[in-house]
C-alpha cells in the first residue's frame, strides 16, 4: 500500500466521522426543538382550553403523591408530562383551593373525588383536604365520591363526601395505625459491625433498630400514646361524617374477619352493611348517575365536569385582579429529610431554604411569612441554618408562623421553635426533642477476612474516626460531650423559643414523639389549624390581615429547554427519549435520580417515626 493510499483512507474515515458526528448532533437538536415546539404548545393549550363552564361538576381525581410544595426534579416532572404519565406529585394547596373558590362560584353545581390514583397521603393533609370539602358542602352543594377500592386514608377523605360510592368488586380495607420497625442487632453481631451510638433522652429511638431486636419499652409507651390519639381523631371523623357512633367503625375493623365471611367475602357488600358507603356501582353507573345533574358530555362519554386543575387556571386570572397590590405573605417549605447543602426531592437542603427564607427578609413587598414543615429532622447543622433565618426574619419585623402539616419533629422541630406562632393539626406528630451520633466501624468483620490496619499519628485523634479501626474511650466521649452539648442547646432553645421553664422542656423533651394533641397541652403547639389558618395569622401579625395574598417562594428552576440540553450533556438524553421513541430499543430504559451522600455531621436530630399505613 502506498503513502498516498493511506493517507487517502485516513481523509476519508476522518470525513465520514465528521459527518456522522454533524449528522447525529443535527438529529439531537432537532429532537430538543421538537421537544420544545410539543412543550410550549401544550401548556399554550391547556390555558387555552380552560374555562368554566356553567352547571358542571369540579373534578377532584389526584394523581400521585400528596405534597406541601412540588420538589420532584423538574427535569423528570417534564419527561413524565411529555410521555403522558402525568406528575407524580399533587399540591395539598391546589386541592383546597379548588374546593374553597367553587364553593361560592355558580357555574359548579358539585364535586367528585374520584380518588382511585391518589398516592401517599398524610393524616394532617387530608384533614385540611376534609375541611375544604365541609366548605364547599356548608355551601349547600353536593359532593360525591367514587373509587374502585379504599384504603384507610383515602377512605378519611371520601366520608366527607355526601354520598360514597365503590365498584361492586372494591371495598374499603381500615388497619387502623401501627408503628413497627426491622431491628438488626442479631445480623449486625454475626457480620462483626460494631454500632456505636451516642444519644440523649431515654424516648430518642431513632437509633434502636441498630442496637436492640425489639422495640423498648420507652418506644413502646410513647408510640402507643400518638399511635392511639391518631387513632382516635380518625374513628372520631368517620364516625361523625357517617354518622355512625364510634363503636361501630371500631367494629367495623375488629370483626372484619367474620363479617366479611357473613357477606360471601364481598368486601363493597360488608362495607355497604356496615354504613361506610352509601352505593355500590361501576364507574360508567356512577358518570351516568351524575350526568342527570350535570349532563352528559358525549365526546368524552362522562358527566360534564372542570378539572381542578383547569379550574384553577381559571380562578387564578380572576384572583389575581382581585388581589391586586395587595400585601404578600410568603410561604417556604420544609419538606422532607433536612439535609446539609442543596435541596433535592424529597430532600430540604439547608442552604436552599435559608436563601428563600433570606429572600423573603430582602424582599420589601413581603410583610410575613409562613414556614410549612412537614419533615422528620436530619442534620443539626442544616436546620439550625434555617432557624437562624426564621430569627432573622423576625428581627427585621416580619412575623413568622409554622404552619406544621403531617410530620414536624426532631430538626422538624427545630426550625420551628423560634416562630411567633405554631399551627398544627390534632394528627401532627411533633416533638422527638433529642440528638443523636452514629458510628459503625468494621474492624472485626475486616480481621475475620485477614485484614488489617495499623499505623502511627502525631496525636491520639489522628486516625481515630476510621471505620477499619475500633472506636477508642477517648473518642466516644468526645462525640457524646458533642451530643450533649447539642441536646442542651436544642431544650434551651425549645425554652427561649416557647416562653416555656427549663425544666418544663427537659420533662416534655427526652426524644419523645409528640401527637398535636398532646403537644398543644404541653406548649410545644400554640393553635390547631390548616395552612390558611397559619396564613392569617401570619397577616393579622403583620397587620395586613384585610389584604394579602399567600404566594410560596421556591427555587429557581431551569427553563424545559435548558433542562433538556443539560440532560444531553449529561449523556442522559436516553432516558428521555426512552419516554418518548418507545420503538428505539437501545434508549428504552429511564434514568433513576441519585441522592448525593452529605457531608459528615456529628449530630443529628431525625425521628423515624410515623404511623403505618398513611
Amino acid at each position: 500500500m502506498t503513502t498516498n493510499d493511506s493517507l487517502l483512507r485516513r481523509l476519508l474515515r476522518g470525513i465520514w466521522s465528521v459527518a456522522v458526528f454533524l449528522y447525529r448532533a443535527l438529529f439531537v437538536l432537532s429532537l430538543i426543538v421538537m421537544i420544545g415546539v410539543a412543550w410550549f404548545a401544550l401548556q399554550q393549550r391547556g390555558a387555552a382550553l380552560a374555562q368554566v363552564e356553567n352547571n358542571v361538576a369540579l373534578a377532584i381525581n389526584p394523581v400521585g403523591d400528596l405534597v406541601d410544595t412540588l420538589d420532584e426534579d423538574p427535569s423528570q416532572r417534564l419527561i413524565d408530562e411529555l410521555s403522558g404519565e402525568g406528575p407524580s406529585q399533587v399540591l395539598v394547596r391546589d386541592l383546597t383551593e379548588a374546593l374553597e373558590r367553587a364553593a361560592s362560584d355558580p357555574r359548579i353545581t358539585l364535586a367528585v373525588l374520584k380518588l382511585d390514583e391518589v398516592g401517599a397521603i398524610g393524616a394532617a393533609q387530608a384533614e385540611e383536604i376534609a375541611t375544604a370539602v365541609a366548605t364547599f358542602r356548608a355551601a349547600g352543594k353536593k359532593v360525591q365520591a367514587w373509587a374502585p377500592y379504599y384504603g384507610q386514608t383515602g377512605y378519611l377523605l371520601a366520608a366527607h363526601a355526601d354520598e360514597v360510592s365503590v365498584d361492586p368488586f372494591g371495598g374499603v380495607l381500615i388497619e387502623g395505625y401501627g408503628a413497627f420497625a426491622n431491628y438488626f442487632k442479631d445480623a449486625l453481631d454475626k457480620l462483626g459491625v460494631t454500632v456505636h451510638v451516642f444519644r440523649v433522652g431515654e424516648y430518642k429511638s431513632a437509633v434502636e433498630p441498630l442496637l436492640r431486636n425489639d422495640m423498648s419499652a420507652e418506644a413502646k409507651q410513647a408510640n402507643r400514646e400518638w399511635l392511639a390519639d391518631l387513632w382516635s381523631e380518625y374513628v372520631k371523623a368517620v364516625s361523625a361524617q357517617r354518622k355512625l357512633m364510634p363503636a361501630d367503625v371500631e367494629r367495623y375493623v375488629a370483626e372484619a374477619p367474620e363479617g366479611l365471611r357473613q357477606a360471601g367475602g364481598d368486601g363493597a357488600l360488608y362495607a355497604k352493611n356496615a354504613k361506610l358507603v352509601d352505593r355500590t356501582e361501576t364507574l360508567e353507573q356512577f358518570r351516568e348517575r351524575i350526568g342527570k345533574t350535570v349532563g352528559m358530555d358525549e365526546e368524552h362519554n362522562s358527566f360534564r365536569q372542570v378539572h381542578y386543575s383547569e379550574y384553577l387556571q381559571v380562578v387564578e386570572r380572576e384572583r389575581a385582579l382581585a388581589t391586586a397590590g395587595a400585601a404578600t405573605v410568603a410561604l417556604v417549605a420544609v419538606q422532607g429529610e433536612i439535609v446539609d447543602g442543596e435541596s433535592e426531592p424529597g430532600l430540604a437542603g439547608g442552604d436552599t431554604v435559608s436563601d428563600l427564607l433570606r429572600e423573603a427578609r430582602d424582599d420589601t413587598s413581603v410583610k410575613a411569612l409562613v414556614l410549612r414543615v412537614d419533615s422528620p429532622g436530619g442534620s443539626v447543622f442544616a436546620s439550625e441554618q434555617i432557624r437562624r433565618e426564621v430569627e432573622a426574619l423576625r428581627k427585621a419585623g416580619k412575623p413568622v408562623v409554622v404552619s406544621m402539616s403531617t410530620l414536624a419533629a426532631s430538626g422538624g422541630y427545630w426550625v420551628s421553635m423560634d416562630a411567633d406562632e405554631i399551627w398544627a393539626h390534632e394528627t401532627t406528630l411533633t416533638g422527638s426533642i433529642g440528638i443523636f451520633g452514629l458510628l459503625p466501624t468494621l474492624e472485626k468483620p475486616l480481621q475475620k477476612l485477614g485484614i488489617h490496619t495499623d499505623g502511627v499519628g502525631t496525636t491520639p485523634l489522628a486516625g481515630a474516626f476510621r471505620l477499619d479501626r475500633p472506636l477508642s474511650l477517648q473518642v466516644q466521649s468526645l462525640v457524646q460531650s458533642e451530643i450533649e452539648h447539642g441536646y442542651r442547646r436544642f431544650i434551651e432553645g425549645v425554652a427561649r423559643g416557647r416562653k416555656l421553664p427549663l425544666e418544663k422542656v427537659e420533662e416534655i423533651a427526652r426524644g419523645r414523639v409528640w401527637s398535636g394533641q398532646d403537644a398543644k397541652a404541653v406548649g410545644l403547639v400554640d393553635q390547631f389549624g390548616g395552612l390558611d389558618q397559619a396564613a392569617r395569622a401570619a397577616a393579622k401579625r403583620a397587620g395586613i390581615e384585610s389584604n394579602y395574598q399567600l404566594e410560596e417562594i421556591t427555587p429557581d428552576y431551569e427553563p424545559p429547554i435548558q433542562a433538556l440540553l443539560r440532560l444531553f450533556g449529561q449523556g442522559q438524553l436516553r432516558g428521555l427519549l426512552s419516554k418518548i421513541i418507545e420503538p428505539v430499543p437501545a434508549l428504552s430504559q429511564a434514568v433513576h435520580g441519585l441522592r448525593w451522600i452529605r457531608g459528615p455531621r456529628a449530630a443529628y436530630a431525625h425521628c423515624f417515626c410515623g404511623p403505618t399505613p398513611r
